[in-house]
């Protein structure tokens, strides 16, 4: 899952194409349900507002413009990441949500539309820490733990990019969610927590110094979103995305939810 970060708090925007349909060329799907799956615990691309208990988000904002250029009805579904691809693959759902990472193995199960966001992966500390500054010499603090989701790409980059290779490295601690690392870190009980730029500047920006993100990024990867393998909402879907680029509505979710929005404010 993990983006993917300097430009917009470390979001690296996507080119537009000069080629890109625009709204008036889209196909209309005739008000028929969409059945769009999520996780709910990726800040600020989607997550449960504290405050009005409301599902919103990058991710909500792109779907609902989505399905209104497209004409069709959204159902929203919650699943834990574990869950997500498989139930996506098995056909439980028409579209999964989540920062999901483009890659080839998972290509093998889903169907991923073009990219809506590229980032790249930072490491998320506690405000005061001083032990260590980069994925260098956080590797030659032997006592330090890593919080991450198996089978996440932050998992798979702390066990490349940060350690020695060995997915069953002690040094790496597991969580069911996102959220919970980023709890496990707050509460001292790992040390370092990788995240995409956009998700870490949000918890950043809400923690009043109480995290930050240190060294360079370590990694850059496409988001897309997920479908079953042969769906026909694929070429519509991207359809949408290219319009959606080419008249700066991309830009726009982005100034709002990277630059503009205060998580827990």
């Amino acid at each position: 899952m993990i983006l993917r970060r300097g430009m917009l708090a470390g979001l690296a925007l996507l080119a537009l194409s000069p080629f890109a349909a625009f709204a008036s060329d889209l196909p209309d799907l005739g008000g028929k349900k969409v059945v769009v799956v999520t996780e709910n615990a990726y800040p600020p691309l989607q997550f449960v507002d504290p405050k009005t208990g409301q599902q919103i988000g990058w991710e909500y904002d792109a779907m609902n413009e989505i399905a209104k250029r497209l004409n069709f009805k959204v159902e929203y579904q919650n699943t834990s990441w574990d869950a997500m691809i498989q139930s996506v693959s098995d056909g439980q759902y028409n579209i999964g949500m989540t920062g999901i990472t483009i890659k080839e193995d998972r290509k093998e199960k889903v169907d991923f539309s073009e990219p809506y966001m590229r980032s790249e992966q930072f490491m998320l500390v506690r405000g005061d820490e001083s032990r260590f500054s980069d994925a260098k010499t956080f590797a030659e603090f032997k006592d330090g733990l890593v919080g991450a989701q198996p089978g996440t790409t932050p998992f798979y980059t702390a066990v490349y990019s940060v350690l020695d290779g060995n997915e069953q490295n002690s040094r790496i601690k597991l969580f069911e969610t996102f959220g919970a690392t980023v709890q496990a870190l707050k509460a001292g009980d790992v040390d370092v927590v990788l995240t995409d730029g956009t998700a870490g500047k949000g918890y950043v920006d809400a923690s009043d110094g109480g995290l930050k993100l240190v060294g360079g990024p370590l990694g850059t990867e496409d988001f897309g979103f997920i479908f079953p393998k042969g769906s026909d909402l694929v070429a519509p879907i991207n359809a949408a995305i290219a319009s959606m680029k080419a008249d700066g509505t991309i830009d726009a979710l982005n100034k709002k939810w990277f630059l503009d929005y205060k998580m827990g404010q």
